[in-house]
């Protein structure tokens, strides 16, 4: 079983209806107080689900959740059933999935996992080793989003990236290596976006297995942006291009896509 914690992903852990909760824990003391509204909707949506709850004191959903900020509202479910990376494929092109290469701070993996979802991605490639896990913390910070995505676990990152580029998607590594700025890059095409790490950035047989690296063009005195904030700039570029009619954009045309041996 699984801890889920917070107002936000309890409320879409419900919604989503993807994995089971065993039941949900709420605080007595936070039902007479400003969250009474919001805990009485969960609460709702639990009775329809029919997923028990549980009253008890502040200090024991504290306990459960290892942290105080569990906004009085803690739910025990199913350990969550991971995708293989042939499994994103499913679905109507074009597609755009999210890769990240050992991203380790849960934060930025919950910031992450909210703006893939927001942006409208179609999966998430995650590594099994040399990353943050899946924990309470990072669904926390995912605000719900993560219930709704479709997840991929992979041993190898590599390998699923070739293995990506096999069926048709273009593999584009976010580095600040990169020669193209990231919105002179046509994203309507089948395409993998590519996170690294905190700092050290993409993997080095990752960065060379990528067909393209962009970068963000930096105007003030910093070098680089914090990976979650840099994955939301491209993420919401990719989803603008997406949304907009090639005939009626009105932008600068973008050049012809090659890959970096090309």
């Amino acid at each position: 079983m699984e801890t889920i914690y917070g107002l936000h992903p309890v409320e879409e852990a419900l919604r989503a209806g993807i994995r089971r909760l065993d039941h949900v824990c709420v605080a007595e003391e936070r039902l007479n107080h400003g969250d009474a509204r919001r805990l009485a909707e969960i609460m709702a949506l639990c009775r329809a689900a029919k997923v028990p709850v549980r009253k008890e004191p502040r200090e024991a959903l504290t306990r459960m959740a290892g942290t105080a900020a569990h906004q009085g509202v803690v739910g025990v479910a199913r350990e969550r059933e991971f995708l293989g990376a042939e499994d994103l494929l499913e679905g109507p092109e074009p597609r755009l999935v999210l890769a990240l290469d050992g991203v380790e701070d849960p934060q930025n993996l919950g910031a992450l996992l909210r703006t893939a979802e927001a942006a409208g991605v179609d999966g998430v490639v995650l590594t099994e080793r040399r990353s943050a896990p899946l924990s309470p913390a990072a669904l926390k910070a995912s605000a719900g989003a993560a219930e709704h995505l479709r997840l991929a676990r992979v041993v190898n990152l590599v390998r699923a990236l070739e293995m990506l580029k096999e069926r048709n998607l273009w593999c584009v590594g976010l580095d600040e290596r990169g020669t193209m700025d990231y919105d002179r890059y046509d994203f309507r095409s089948n395409t993998v976006i590519v996170l690294g790490r905190e700092a050290a950035g993409l993997h080095e047989l990752v960065r060379r297995t990528c067909d393209h690296l962009l970068r963000i063009p930096m105007a003030g005195k910093v070098e680089s942006l914090n990976v979650s904030a840099a994955g939301a700039v491209v993420l919401f570029e990719a989803a603008r291009q997406r949304r907009a009619r090639p005939d009626a954009s009105g932008e600068r045309p973008l050049k012809p896509q090659k890959g970096l041996g090309s």
